[in-house]
């Protein structure tokens, strides 16, 4: 998996507090310090007032995640997404994607292997046979690899840390998402210095299928 961060609202915490400020205004504001935009920041979502972080945004390039990961990711439908086509790119020589609880047994990675060789088998005799890659594809499991971009505003990526973040997320989603948030909290650390899961700040939401593991950042 690499995600790389292609571009972003130059300054999003300046953004995110002129436009909150405008809403106070009789003027809009042109300039803020960068030590009133963050303690702007931090008021207004203290207080719950979130919509302001839609104005700024971050664009991310996703590549090596498995079609699992992506079906999961594009449930997040608040994001905007341009993913690789299966129509138009062929999956003859496709990678996949292995668990790591099919990588830690042998005997395990055989058969998933064996497996693999066999959908990519099928789907190359099916195009050789004169069948659209476009239905061909469907022989492909859903572990094969994918690359997309995705595009999202800072509300929308604290909604997706919340969620795939939590210990009981599975773990390709959660590496994506941790390496996203690595990503851009630099960038607006007033507006990420709290995102994760709801245990951050000490509320878990699962109940009785809690992890009883406090979620914790990863050290560099």
């Amino acid at each position: 998996m690499k995600v790389t961060l292609l571009n972003y609202t130059p300054d999003p915490e300046i953004t995110i507090a002129l436009a909150a400020r405008t809403c106070y205004s009789s003027k809009i504001p042109l300039t803020i310090s960068r030590e009133r935009a963050q303690h702007l920041i931090r008021q207004l979502t203290e207080r719950g007032h979130e919509s302001v972080l839609e104005h700024a945004s971050f664009t991310f390039s996703i590549e090596g995640i498995s079609r699992v990961t992506s079906h999961q990711l594009v449930r997040h439908r608040l994001a905007s997404y341009s993913q690789q086509s299966q129509r138009y790119v062929s999956m003859e020589e496709a990678n996949f994607i292995m668990p790591p609880s099919v990588a830690g047994s042998s005997e395990a990675q055989e058969v998933f292997l064996k497996a693999i060789e066999e959908n990519k088998k099928v789907y190359q005799e099916l195009v050789k046979l004169g069948i659209p890659q476009e239905d061909a594809r469907y022989m492909m499991a859903q572990g094969v690899a994918t690359n997309l971009v995705l595009s999202a505003n800072a509300r929308e990526l604290l909604h997706i840390f919340s969620l795939r973040l939590c210990n009981r997320a599975q773990w390709e989603i959660r590496e994506l998402a941790l390496q996203m948030l690595e990503l851009v909290k630099d960038l607006a650390p007033s507006v990420f210095e709290w995102a994760g899961p709801p245990c951050v700040e000490g509320n878990c939401r699962e109940g009785e299928n809690s992890c009883g593991k406090p979620w914790k950042r990863r050290e560099k």
